[in-house]
C-alpha cells in the first residue's frame, strides 16, 4: 500500500547517476556556446592589437616621408624647368618683335620701291630710266639690298621656329612635371587619410592599452639610448688611442732630431679629417643654427624658417655655415665624403633606410638633431632610434 501512494519522480531528476536527456542536451549546448565564446573571444570585434597598430602608424610615416622627399625633388625641377620656360618664352618675345620690325622695314621698302617705280616689270624700269647705265645700277642695287633683306628675314623666320621647338619641348616637359607633381600630391593625400585613420586607432585604444603601447616606446627608447653609449664609449676610446699615438710620435719625432741638423728632421705629419678645424668651426656653426630650431614642428616640405622637414633642416643648418646642400635626401647622401658609423663627428649627416629618406645631424655620443615625422618636433634623439639596421650611411658635407 506504500506504494501506491508514491510520489511521482519530476521529469529530469538523477537516476541511478545517469543524466536524463533533457538535462544532457542543455549541458552540451551549454559546453558548445562556452567553446565558441572562448575561440572567439580574441576577435570579438576585430580590432588591431597595439603592436599592430603601432607597427601600421611607423609604417605611414614611412610612407609620408618617402613621399615627401619624392614632392621636394619634383617641387625643385619644377622650378628649374619653369625659370628655363620662361627664359625661353622671353627670347620668343625678342625675336618676335625684331622679325615684326623687319616686316615693317621690308614693307616700307616695298612701298617706296613701287613709288620709285623699281617694283615694274624690266622693261617699264628700261624705258623710265634716263640712261641704260642708270637702269643697270639701279637693277644691281636693288637685288642686293633685296637679298640682304631677304637673308635678314629667312634668319629671323628660322630663329623663331628654332625657339617655338624649344618652347614646345619645355611646356610639354613642365607639363609632364606639373602632372607628376599632382601625382605626388594625392599620394601624399592618400598617406595622410591612412595616417588620420591610424591616428583615430590611437585614440580609441583603451588606457590599459596606451599604457602598454608607452612601455613599448619606452623599451625602444632605452635601447636606442643603450646603442648610443655603445657608440660614444667606442669613439671615446678610439680618439684616446689616436691622442695616444700622436703624443708617442710626437715624442718620437723629437728625440730622433736631438743633436742632429734640422734640415734633416721628418716632417710632420698632415692632418688627418679628424683634426681638421676649419671642418670643426662650419659643424659648430652648423650645429648651433640646428639647437636653435629645437621645439620647431615637423611639416613636410617645408625649409623654415618656423618648420622643416627632416632634409630642410639639414640644409638650413648647413646653410648657416655656409655649405649649400641640395634639397632632397637622395641627392644630401652624395655631398660628401662617406665615413664609418665609428668616425662619424658632429655635424656629420646621418641617413636611414635603404631608399634614403630621412637625415639627421650628428651632435655626438651617439646622438643626432632631426626632424622626426609628421606630428613630432625637432628634437635631440639617439640614432639608434629605429634600430640600427636603419642606419644607411654617415656623410661629412664640407
Amino acid at each position: 500500500m506504500a506504494s501506491q501512494h508514491r510520489k511521482p519522480r519530476p521529469a529530469g531528476t538523477r537516476v541511478a547517476g545517469i543524466r536524463t536527456p533533457a538535462l544532457a542536451t542543455a549541458a552540451l549546448t551549454s559546453v558548445a556556446l562556452l567553446s565558441q565564446t572562448a575561440t572567439a573571444a580574441p576577435s570579438t570585434d576585430d580590432k588591431p592589437s597595439v603592436e599592430e597598430v603601432e607597427k601600421k602608424v611607423d609604417d605611414l610615416y614611412r610612407q609620408a616621408e618617402t613621399a615627401t622627399e619624392k614632392y621636394n625633388a619634383a617641387k625643385e625641377k619644377t622650378t628649374k624647368q619653369r625659370k628655363q620656360v620662361d627664359t625661353l618664352l622671353d627670347d620668343v618675345a625678342q625675336r618676335a618683335q625684331k622679325l615684326n620690325d623687319a616686316r615693317e622695314e621690308l614693307g616700307s621698302y616695298a612701298a617706296a620701291q613701287y613709288r620709285t617705280g623699281a617694283s615694274a616689270p624690266d622693261t617699264a624700269t628700261f624705258l623710265l630710266a634716263d640712261t641704260p647705265q642708270d637702269y643697270f645700277d639701279q637693277t644691281q642695287l636693288m637685288g642686293r639690298v633685296t637679298e640682304r633683306q631677304k637673308g635678314a628675314v629667312d634668319d629671323y623666320f628660322a630663329d623663331q621656329a628654332e625657339t617655338m621647338k624649344k618652347r614646345q619641348e619645355a611646356a610639354e616637359s613642365l607639363q609632364t612635371l606639373t602632372d607628376s607633381q599632382n601625382d605626388l600630391r594625392t599620394a601624399k593625400a592618400t598617406v595622410q587619410k591612412k595616417l588620420s585613420s591610424a591616428r583615430t586607432l590611437l585614440s580609441q585604444l583603451t588606457a590599459e592599452e596606451k599604457a602598454r603601447l608607452a612601455a613599448i616606446e619606452e623599451r625602444k627608447r632605452q635601447e636606442a639610448a643603450r646603442k648610443a653609449a655603445e657608440l660614444a664609449e667606442l669613439q671615446q676610446k678610439a680618439a684616446a688611442e689616436a691622442a695616444a699615438q700622436q703624443e708617442s710620435s710626437d715624442a718620437s719625432g723629437s728625440t730622433g732630431s736631438t743633436g742632429t741638423d734640422t734640415s734633416s728632421s721628418s716632417p710632420s705629419p698632415s692632418p688627418s679629417p679628424s683634426t681638421d678645424s676649419s671642418y670643426a668651426t662650419k659643424a659648430e656653426k652648423a650645429l648651433t643654427f640646428a639647437r636653435a630650431q629645437i621645439g620647431k614642428p615637423y611639416v613636410w616640405g617645408a625649409t623654415g624658417p618656423d618648420s622643416y622637414d627632416c632634409s630642410g633642416l639639414t640644409q638650413a643648418a648647413w646653410k648657416a655655415a655656409g655649405v649649400t646642400l641640395p634639397r632632397v635626401t637622395y641627392d644630401q647622401v652624395n655631398a660628401g665624403t662617406t665615413v664609418s658609423l665609428s668616425s662619424a663627428q658632429p655635424g656629420d649627416l646621418v641617413f636611414f633606410y635603404a631608399d634614403v629618406t630621412h637625415v639627421g645631424i650628428y651632435i655626438g655620443n651617439g646622438m643626432m638633431i632631426h626632424a622626426p615625422k609628421p606630428g613630432t618636433y625637432v628634437r635631440e634623439e639617439s640614432i639608434y632610434y629605429d634600430g640600427e639596421s636603419s642606419i644607411h650611411s654617415v656623410v661629412r658635407p664640407a
